[in-house]
């Protein structure tokens, strides 16, 4: 490999992290996305989901003019975290919203 083809492939790769970076909302920006994943299985979001709503529990994502945008989600996840008792950490919440960013809602 040149150090030209280096050069533009590093420029390349620059770009490509900036742009994902651009892509999420600043609420969500550096989430730890692997500990929302794990805080997700931990706390049976998906098995409380089913019991509210039914099937595979995904229809409580995106209910009708709810959740509209990032801080909305966050503060959706905030209140699972209150009336569970969850007893989560800010960051946890946090760390919870942008998975479910990533995964069903997409804001940028």
């Amino acid at each position: 490999m040149t150090l030209k083809t280096r050069a533009f492939a590093g420029l390349a790769l620059w770009i490509a992290c900036a742009l994902a970076r651009a892509q999420v909302p600043a609420i969500f920006e550096g989430a730890d996305l692997a500990l929302g994943e794990r805080l997700i299985a931990q706390s049976q979001c998906v098995a409380c989901h089913q019991r509210r709503v039914g099937g595979d529990g995904s229809a409580i994502y995106r209910p009708a003019g709810r959740i509209s945008a990032a801080g909305a989600l966050r503060g959706m996840v905030e209140q699972c975290n209150q009336e569970l008792n969850l007893t989560l950490f800010p960051e946890e919440v946090t760390a919870i919203s942008a998975v479910l960013n990533r995964d069903h809602y997409r804001f940028r």
